[in-house]
């Protein structure tokens, strides 16, 4: 049952809190039986990942109160764990890193912590697999992404065909995503139910196309190229999801629309979209689109200004 009240949203994300916590074992007195307590282990993963971080920067990452950082690496130090190098550039900072001793004693710390990770994944199909990774980068995004972006390295995204569910995908994310940023409401969902529902049952895939951008198992954008007339192709249904966003990946599945017209004989594409909508209008003016006409109208209990664009092949 989906929480609706603030209250029951709070009961929920505890809820999840105490499962995942129970689930990874975080409350036992060291973690993995390894003699360590979670926070000391993480203090060792960002030395034994960074490069020769600061303890600062340390403290910075895990968000420790620096006391008791200090306390810690004091610590380790004593039990032959980690060095301290005077930074060259400022003498009141020092740099990190494990020694010898450190890294036979993390070693299989960290094995162990992969082998926890994949005993969690492995009674799951690959689909399950998908989903979960999909649901902890929407965790990551909505939480920690608005303060923090997340490393390029899980920026990737791939293009593919459709797949069952991605037409359904498109309609549900449309009319979510216009909803939160434009206020257009149900009769702009009916649109996009249509305009998906043609190409579902019609198109011809000698000159129609639909891309699905995928990132982390997670849709996150996704656009059409349909035939409008003899010798003239419209792109439809461009989006970009907001966790996608800053990747280029608008541009990339304009390209893509442009590159396959050239192939399938087109002359022309044309397209509709709004001026509220400056990303998308901007992506188009960088691919070489032309204005070439606009109206005013009130649609999705909105007034809007309507651009219709031409880019000739």
């Amino acid at each position: 049952m989906t929480a609706r009240s603030p209250a029951q949203r709070v009961a929920a994300l505890r809820r999840f809190n105490r499962f995942y916590t129970r689930q990874i074992g975080v409350l036992r007195r060291t973690y993995l039986d390894s003699g360590y307590a979670l926070g000391e282990l993480r203090v060792l993963y960002e030395i034994a990942h960074g490069n020769a971080p600061t303890a600062t920067q340390v403290a910075q990452a895990l968000d420790f109160d620096p006391g008791y950082l200090s306390r810690l690496l004091h610590d380790f130090e004593k039990r032959g764990l980690i060095t301290r190098r005077i930074s060259a550039a400022d003498a009141r900072r020092s740099h990190l890193a494990l020694t010898a001793h450190g890294r036979r004693i993390f070693a299989p710390l960290e094995r162990r912590t992969q082998r926890q990770a994949g005993a969690l994944l492995e009674n799951l199909s690959a689909a399950e697999q998908a989903r979960l990774v999909a649901a902890m980068a929407t965790i990551e995004h909505l939480i920690g992404g608005r303060r923090a972006a997340a490393p390029a390295r899980d920026r990737r995204y791939i293009l593919r065909a459709p797949k069952p569910g991605d037409f359904g995908w498109m309609v549900a994310r449309h009319a979510e995503l216009y909803a939160e940023e434009c206020g257009w409401t149900a009769p702009f969902e009916g649109l996009c139910a249509q305009i998906v529902a043609d190409f579902a049952n019609h198109n011809d895939p000698k000159c129609e196309r639909c891309w699905i951008a995928e990132m982390n198992g997670e849709n996150v954008g996704c656009v059409m190229l349909v035939k409008d007339k003899p010798g003239v192709a419209r792109i439809r249904l461009l989006l970009v999801d907001p966790k996608a966003r800053g990747l280029g990946l608008g541009a990339r599945l304009t390209d893509e629309c442009i590159t396959f017209a050239r192939r399938a004989g087109y002359k022309k594409i044309t397209l509709w979209t709004h001026s509220v909508l400056s990303a998308a209008r901007h992506i188009y003016q960088q691919a070489g689109f032309r204005l070439t006409g606009t109206q005013k109208h009130r649609s999705w209990t909105k007034p809007v200004v309507s651009e219709f664009y031409d880019l000739q092949l």
